[in-house]
């Protein structure tokens, strides 16, 4: 009996740590309504509208509006977008590099949840990468990697469609990874995930291509806000891209490329063709 009601009290702390820990998780949505677009918290279906974004300090106007009745934009607005390269062991040969594969793309590169890829004329090879995003919540200079989890204030899903043609024809990447609505962002900010131990997954037309733990990655996101921030400052709002995993293969208009990760939702983008 003093066994059984051990167990008890075991599972009774384990579900009490459980609900504490998602109580401590907020979701964030920018959200388009009557043409203007405001941050809003989310919880279950009402957004209750923020004065400014969260990481700026924004708090509840007192209004309020369903999902439902919105356009949902990019839960981020950066003004800096570093992306990095070969950071997963899966998507490499050999030995992996001394320093991350650092590369920044334009702002005006990322778009919303259930918003489309529009594949550039002349695009021959575009591909899909299924990401994690971390948004920097304060100003960051030479921060250690011990203190960077004080500089990050939530995670994202993100797609970083690549053009692979012109990825190894330019000699800088900008065009391949920049282009306008290349890098899907969403569907909502989560603040207060573990963001070291989050399962990722990539699927075309509900397909699994890509999975994988953010355990695995080889510079961990505090690693990478340490070393970007030891040369470039970071400002609340800017983006950091955890990299993809495996092998990606080429998305076609008509395709659907979901990025799920968990404690996050679904990122769902549909690729059409530009003219």
């Amino acid at each position: 009996m003093k066994r059984i009601a051990a167990l008890r009290m075991l599972t009774v702390i384990a579900t009490v740590a459980i609900a504490d820990a998602a109580s401590a998780q907020t979701s964030y949505v920018r959200y388009e309504q009557a043409g203007d677009i405001s941050w809003g918290e989310l919880e279950g279906s009402t957004i209750h509208q923020l004065s400014d974004a969260p990481y700026l300090g924004g708090t509840r106007t007192g209004r309020t509006t369903m999902e439902s009745a919105v356009t949902m934009k990019a839960p981020v607005d950066p003004t800096l977008v570093f992306m990095t390269a070969l950071n997963f062991r899966s998507s490499i040969s050999g030995t992996p590099a001394q320093y991350p594969g650092l590369f920044t793309v334009p702002a005006s590169s990322i778009i919303g949840p259930g918003e489309y890829i529009v594949r550039p004329v002349g695009s021959e090879n575009l591909h899909y990468e299924a990401e994690m995003v971390v948004v920097i919540g304060k100003r960051a200079v030479n921060v250690s990697p011990e203190d960077a989890p004080d500089y990050i204030f939530g995670v994202a899903a993100g797609n970083d469609v690549t053009e692979r043609a012109w990825q190894g024809t330019d000699v800088q990447w900008v065009r391949a990874k920049g282009t306008r609505g290349f890098n899907a962002v969403g569907p909502v900010l989560v603040a207060g995930l573990d963001y070291t131990n989050l399962q990722i997954e990539g699927r075309l037309n509900g397909e699994v291509r890509q999975g994988e733990n953010s355990s695995d990655l080889i510079f961990d996101m505090n690693y990478l806000v340490s070393y970007i921030s030891t040369y470039f400052t970071l400002e609340p709002g800017d983006l950091i891209w955890s990299g993809t995993m495996g092998n990606t293969r080429a998305m076609q208009p008509g395709d659907v490329y979901e990025v799920e990760i968990e404690g996050i939702g679904i990122l769902r983008n549909e690729v059409v063709q530009g003219h």
